[in-house]
């Protein structure tokens, strides 16, 4: 079962981290339009390294979305941010939706 579509109100644009290069970072292809569920609150959540660090948006989508750490991320507002972490939520065989959760800057 996959979080409901109704639910997922926002819309957001995804730009997968594929790395660092010698010119810095490098991103995929745009994905826009992606729906999603986005709440601009602020929670202290912990980076890939271990550190607490502050998130100031947390955003719902359904799951197998392709939003690594370090993609960058346009908020509904414009505002454009970085993903700390994510967690894709899976329960096969209970009936609570899947969906990815992802932290950002």
């Amino acid at each position: 079962m996959r979080v409901p579509a109704y639910l997922l109100r926002h819309r957001i644009t995804v730009e997968p981290y594929l790395g660092d290069s010698a010119y810095g970072p490098t991103y995929g292809p745009p994905v826009a339009d992606v729906p999603a569920l986005v709440a601009e609150t602020i929670k202290t959540v912990r980076d890939p390294q271990g550190r607490e660090v502050t998130s100031t948006a947390q955003i719902i989508a359904a799951p197998g979305l392709d939003c690594p750490a370090e993609s960058r991320i346009t908020l509904p507002d414009g505002r454009i941010t970085r993903t700390i972490s994510v967690a894709h939520h899976t329960a096969p065989g209970l009936p609570v939706p899947q969906c990815t959760e992802v932290s950002a800057e």
